[in-house]
């Protein structure tokens, strides 16, 4: 894939507080979420990509061009939808949404004509001359998801976009997100902290902890770092179950199921083995992939031994 973001060495700090420890990374198309923890550094980066701060250290490319140097040119063709809501209540959607489309420098029609037709995209044709201020928090977000989208940028940054949604709302606006990408060929990048909501609609995830990427890539790929098996049997699951444990495999029995631990090539040979002394029938024996919350806890581990490494938590001190 190609990279529609490029980052080296990234360090920001803010006062006494860094920020962003070394991040490097390459954010390819699609949708990307950028997933952490609150203070984990997402929306610093986010403002790096926007050419608002310069970093400290590093380098950062979007869409082949500095933003720290070429911040106009790379605003113009990002759109950017805010954590929080700065909307003035009293104006209309449509006019809002328009005029934004001017800043990005549309011409006065062009811009007339693409804020209808963002409001349409995003849901809100029928509700577009409504004042911002009498819509529900959902109505709004879906404007700010429309004022980015108005000026056809290349690149869609999403800060927490489902911020304050209900779960009927927060499944509305991913979809929205999945159709912009699929149906616009618009890349995105999500950040959240919800590990739900970034495996349910992104291509690939940078994860970040303590202002440093601690995992990156696309989903199918970090989800293959799962270890064992999944074991489907016709039967007598807990009998094949205490035999494997026998073996010191760790196993855990759902039913009819079972989740074998350790090293996919010693548990399957032992799973066969068991299975036919024992005269077990075999459904389904499979590699058990990684979830998300797999990955991602694998990382904060990581993360957090490292920060205890002799040396480390002194250097990281000194620096702040």
């Amino acid at each position: 894939m190609s990279a529609v973001v490029r980052a080296s060495g990234l360090v920001k700090r803010w006062g006494d507080t860094t920020a962003l420890a070394g991040v490097s990374v390459e954010v390819g198309t699609g949708v990307t979420g950028l997933l952490g923890a609150n203070g984990a550094g997402k929306t610093t980066l986010l403002g790096l990509v926007l050419g608002l701060h310069r970093p400290d250290e590093g380098s950062i490319e979007v869409l082949g061009l500095d933003p720290a140097t070429a911040g106009p040119q790379v605003r113009e063709r990002l759109g950017y939808v805010p954590e929080h809501e700065a909307l003035t209540p009293d104006v209309r959607a449509f006019d809002l949404v328009r005029h934004l489309a001017e800043v990005h420098g549309l011409p006065s029609r062009e811009a007339t004509g693409r804020a209808s037709d963002a409001l349409w995209l995003v849901g809100l044709g029928e509700e577009r001359q409504r004042p911002v201020g009498t819509m529900s928090t959902g109505q709004r977000q879906r404007v700010k998801l429309a004022a980015a989208l108005a000026h056809d940028p290349a690149l869609l940054l999403l800060d927490e976009p489902t911020n304050g949604l209900d779960p009927v709302q927060r499944d509305e606006m991913l979809g929205l997100v999945r159709r912009v990408s699929a149906e616009l060929g618009i890349d995105v990048v999500l950040s959240s902290h919800l590990l739900e909501e970034v495996e349910r609609t992104c291509d690939a995830t940078v994860i970040l902890a303590e202002g440093r990427v601690v995992a990156s890539g696309s989903l199918a790929a970090l989800r293959a770092g799962g270890t064992g098996l999944v074991v489907e049997v016709d039967g007598r699951a807990e009998l094949l179950a205490t035999h494997l444990r026998r073996t010191d495999l760790g196993v855990e029995v759902d039913g009819l199921r079972l989740v074998v631990e350790g090293p996919p090539e010693a548990g399957a040979d032992a799973v066969r083995d068991a299975a036919a002394a024992h005269r077990v029938g075999l459904r389904r024996v499979q590699a058990r992939t990684a979830t998300l919350e797999d990955v991602f806890l694998a990382a904060e581990r990581s993360c957090v031994a490292e920060s205890h490494l002799p040396g480390l938590t002194d250097a990281r001190t000194e620096e702040r």
